[in-house]
């Protein structure tokens, strides 16, 4: 019998999190175009309700991500690959804020994709740490 145990609900927190904070930053940035040119204002209403629900799951990613460090002990295997992906991460989180809080529209789509790129560079490292056992 497959376990259903602590371990699996970790890990499962760590990905559906992942899910919500990487997915949502594509789903959201292919709604912008679109939404700018229907209304406007969409635009905002649509950042803001999104944020409600990607800042906990970035939250919940860094709760979850310390635990599976403290767990796995996986921190002394691949010293190299964790750091990547530990500045990865705060990259994603950093460029995340920074685009929220940018004032012109170049601003945010720099800082936006920032934020994207660190968060899908910390999704490959995490797979390639996972994967390199």
């Amino acid at each position: 019998m497959v376990p259903l145990d602590l371990d699996v609900i970790r890990l499962t927190l760590h990905v559906l999190a992942a899910t919500v904070w990487v997915g949502g930053q594509i789903v959201l940035g292919a709604l912008v175009g679109p939404l700018r040119r229907a209304a406007p204002a969409t635009t905002a209403v649509a950042a803001n309700a999104f944020a409600r629900v990607a800042w906990p799951a970035f939250a919940v990613l860094l709760l979850t991500g310390m635990w599976n460090l403290a767990v796995e002990h996986t921190q002394g295997k691949h010293p190299g690959a964790l750091g990547v992906k530990l500045v990865l991460v705060v990259l994603s989180g950093l460029g995340a804020a920074l685009h929220s809080a940018a004032k012109t529209p170049a601003a945010r789509g720099v800082w936006g994709a920032v934020g994207l790129l660190g968060a899908l560079g910390a999704v490959l490292m995490g797979v390639a740490i996972t994967e390199a056992g």
